[in-house]
């Protein structure tokens, strides 16, 4: 800064030589240099000033804002927070082929106890008790006395329940925010849903992983936050899932069985309309696995694809198709199927003892004859049986994506002998799972290419590799066809909607010890409908069924299962869009006269 002289030489000189008073110079440059140094001293009180204004305006309003978050939110505990890794509560919804919701999250809380901060501890815990019916009172007083600082009371809790225990008053009894899997339909594609539970937890949170089914599969995805909290989207149908569900739950106490299952599946994309397994449980309190007994008496067991039986009869056609693809026969071939056939020292017999004599290959399957199955299976050979089995994916876990499908593995011979040959070829000696048989027929249904079931729904046809001729899977279909208007499935009719399938009948094998059950048996009815042009598959099986409506017992799938798949295509053939249509009939022959 440049100082200007108080009394400069050239204005004194200047004044002198006019004659006036130099000091007045001094006086009125003292003047205007106290006025600039009060303007400086002005500028610099009112920019402090400024700025402290604006320091107080935005602490207002941040203090301003964090009080009306606070005021809007719900009031929580102040706890301590331990560091640690940070605990991953969010996980995707589930939804139907239609967006609706399968398995969703629902905010709830958990209760804890902090003992030393309580007052009446024996109070407490009988209060509890009476508020959770499930909790040992007993216990709660031994945990709430002891030396604990930190005890678990529910991970779970409703609105209603925590209102009740807020208004005990306790300040020991504290409340976390959790996230709990809902599961909105219930029993509804349990099987297929599986069921969550939590992992992590915290008093503050709980991290919540899948147990079993889709959510155990697909466990990564729904908790992978990259998705942005996009949905799974499954293949089933709502609707028709809950349709299936209750024809097949009543037709399975009409039949009196102990278990069932059925499988639709769309035989161009493979995808899982529905899956039902009986008996079933609910996903939002899932049963803990059995600890003894049979597995497959439980709820948790998924008949669908853990349940390896020997489908019987349902196999015959994959016998006769593959006989005629490799052109050794076509539907008309005359084969011989009278007795006595003997193969490695074991007799082959028909059901109770018929004998049906000469028949084409499509009576054979007609009238489901065992020897005509087993003379068809000797000409193809134990080799090329094996091979055509392989590819139509018989001799491997089904991909269907749910874990418990890793479980069911095909049991079949390791030594593929003759007689393996031909038991394999009318469904004994080789058990699969229902959707194995479900993907077999689908290959016939769909003009002879293999496809994957799939619980993920898919755009367009998904076809896989080529395993039998467009040809041959045609005369496939007639021939499942005739088996309905003319053979043991004569009640699949179902008006409006043409079905043909193949039915079958097991016996039962004992759990220990080797042999079969003479008096129980595994039926099963594979179809595809409609059967002019299919386009789904739906499979029926029960476990150990009885139709009492006669003056005998009946067990076979053409009174038990047979009658089930009829009324759920009736009930849901309509839900998949598909028309009725009426089948032509031949006309009647007429004799024109004259008088």
């Amino acid at each position: 800064m440049i100082r200007t002289p108080l009394r400069p030489l050239a204005r004194v000189l200047e004044a002198r030589r006019k004659g006036e008073n130099p000091d007045a110079i001094e006086r009125e440059n003292i003047r205007l240099r106290h006025e600039q140094m009060q303007d400086r001293a002005r500028h610099r009180a009112e920019s402090r000033l400024l700025v402290l204004g604006l320091f107080f305006l935005c602490a207002f309003v941040v203090i301003g804002g964090r009080m009306a978050l606070v005021a809007s939110s719900e009031p929580t505990e102040p706890r301590a927070q331990a560091p640690g890794a940070q605990i991953a509560t969010q996980r995707a919804d589930i939804v139907d082929r239609n967006g609706n919701i399968l398995a969703t999250n629902f905010e709830t809380h958990a209760l804890y106890a902090q003992p030393h901060q309580m007052i009446d501890p024996a109070g407490a815990a009988e209060k509890l008790a009476e508020i959770f019916p499930d909790l040992d009172r007993e216990r709660l007083n031994r945990q709430f006395t002891g030396n604990r600082k930190f005890v678990w009371v529910k991970r779970t809790i409703s609105p209603e329940q925590k209102q009740a225990v807020h208004d005990l008053g306790e300040p020991g009894l504290l409340f976390g925010p959790r996230e709990m899997r809902l599961y909105p339909n219930g029993r509804l594609a349990a099987h297929v849903l599986g069921g969550a539970s939590f992992g992590k937890e915290g008093v503050s949170a709980a991290e919540v992983i899948g147990v079993a089914g889709v959510e155990k599969q697909f466990d990564k995805f729904l908790r992978d936050p990259a998705n942005g909290g996009k949905p799974l989207e499954l293949s089933l149908h709502l609707t028709i899932q809950a349709a299936a569900e209750r024809v097949l739950w009543g037709g399975m106490k009409l039949m009196n069985a102990k278990g069932a299952t059925s499988i639709l599946m769309d035989v161009h994309t493979g995808e899982v309309i529905s899956v039902v397994s009986l008996p079933d449980f609910d996903p939002n309190d899932r049963p803990r696995p059995p600890t003894e007994g049979e597995p497959a008496d439980s709820p948790l067991f998924n008949r669908a694809v853990q349940g390896v039986y020997e489908l019987g009869s349902t196999h015959k056609i994959f016998a006769a198709a593959q006989a005629i693809e490799l052109g050794l026969v076509n539907a008309e071939t005359i084969i011989d199927t009278s007795g006595p056939m003997r193969v490695g020292g074991f007799t082959i017999g028909e059901f109770r003892n018929k004998n049906y004599g000469k028949l084409s290959v499509a009576d054979i399957i007609v009238h489901s004859s065992n020897r005509g199955t087993g003379r068809l299976a000797m000409q193809i050979g134990g080799a090329r049986q094996k091979s055509f089995l392989h590819d139509l994916g018989m001799l491997d876990p089904t991909p269907f994506e749910i874990v418990e499908a890793n479980g069911g593995q095909p049991l079949y011979p390791e030594r593929w002998g003759e007689l393996s040959t031909v038991t394999i070829s009318y469904g004994h000696g080789l058990s699969t799972t229902p959707m194995h048989l479900a993907a077999g027929y689908a290959a016939i249904a769909n003009g002879g290419h293999y496809v994957s079931p799939t619980i993920l729904k898919q755009e367009g046809p998904q076809y896989g590799p080529r395993v039998m001729s467009r040809e041959t899977a045609k005369a496939s279909q007639v021939i499942l066809r005739k088996v309905v208007t003319d053979g043991t499935a004569s009640f699949a009719r179902v008006p409006g909607y043409p079905v043909g399938g193949k039915t079958g009948t097991a016996d039962k094998p004992k759990p220990r010890g080797g042999g079969y059950y003479e008096d129980k048996v595994i039926a099963t009815f594979a179809s595809f409908f409609p059967a002019s042009n299919p386009k789904y598959v739906l499979v029926v099986t029960l476990d150990e069924p009885v139709e009492t409506s006669g003056d005998k017992p009946r067990r076979t799938a053409g009174w038990t299962a047979v009658p089930i798949a009829a009324e759920m295509i009736a009930r849901i053939a309509p839900l998949l869009g598909i028309r009725p249509e009426v089948e032509p009939r031949p006309v009647t022959g007429i004799t024109l006269t004259s008088n």
